[in-house]
Formats: C-alpha cells, sequence, structure tokens
C-alpha cells in the first residue's frame, strides 16, 4: 500500500459540494460508459486517494459495498465521498443509485467510516445526494 499525500489533487480540501465536483469531473466528465470511483478523506477532508472501484456499461456499473470499503480501509480514511458519471448526461439519479447509496450509507454507519456524499456527474452538472436530503 502506497499513501498518496493530497499534493497530487488540486483540490486540496474538499469544504463543499462544488469542490467535489470540481476533483470528481477531471476524471470522470468525458467517459463513455459509467465508471464508479471513491475518495478516500482524511481527518482534514483532504483527499489521500482516489480510486476508480467499477467501470460498467453505458447505462451501468456493479458496485459492492467491499469495493467501497477495501479503498477507505487500506488508506485509513476518516471519511469518503463516491461519484460516478451518467455519460447521457442526465444527472437524474437511478433506482439503482438510491439503492447503492443506502447500501453503502448503512455499511458506512457500521464502519465508522462516514460517507460525506454521493454525487452523479453529467454533462451539465451534477446531482448530490446529500444536498438533495437523500444522506
Amino acid at each position: 500500500m502506497v499513501k498518496e499525500g493530497s499534493v497530487l489533487y488540486s483540490a486540496r480540501r474538499i469544504q463543499s459540494t462544488s469542490d467535489a465536483d470540481e476533483l470528481v469531473r477531471q476524471f470522470l466528465d468525458e467517459l463513455d460508459r459509467e465508471a464508479m470511483i471513491v475518495v478516500a478523506l482524511n481527518t482534514k477532508s483532504e483527499p489521500t486517494c482516489l480510486q476508480v472501484i467499477s467501470i460498467g456499461s453505458l447505462s451501468a456499473s456493479i458496485v459492492h459495498p467491499r469495493e467501497v470499503f477495501k479503498v477507505a480501509i487500506l488508506s485509513n480514511a476518516y471519511s469518503i465521498l463516491l461519484a460516478h458519471n451518467h455519460p447521457s448526461g442526465d444527472t437524474t439519479p437511478s433506482q439503482e443509485d438510491i439503492k447503492l447509496t443506502k447500501r453503502i450509507k448503512n455499511a458506512s454507519d457500521i464502519m465508522g467510516i462516514s460517507l460525506l456524499d454521493h454525487l452523479i456527474i453529467g454533462s451539465d452538472g451534477y446531482y448530490s445526494f446529500k444536498e438533495n436530503g437523500e444522506l
């Protein structure tokens, strides 16, 4: 395991949803398939690890909590941020997105690693589960 310094990411501290969007958009914006990433954060909300955990098809990506928390545990995360893209550009969450977010939130409560937000990145913006009261 290699510890990454937060200096590797342009956003040195995630203090808002727009900061998170700025960080993850550079990895997800132009992809032609759905991809899910986990950002591990330290106690100062600085990213210490960013990992792609799933690459799916045009409209779906399979994610299990074990992949999410493997990254979190190995990077000694205090909290995590989930993000994935919708290649269609529409940021409206699917039923699968909602179910996955609830599963990850339940697991995060058990693990003691906070889920800060789940972002869906689209061509014209983002959807934040936290901002929309779903976290």
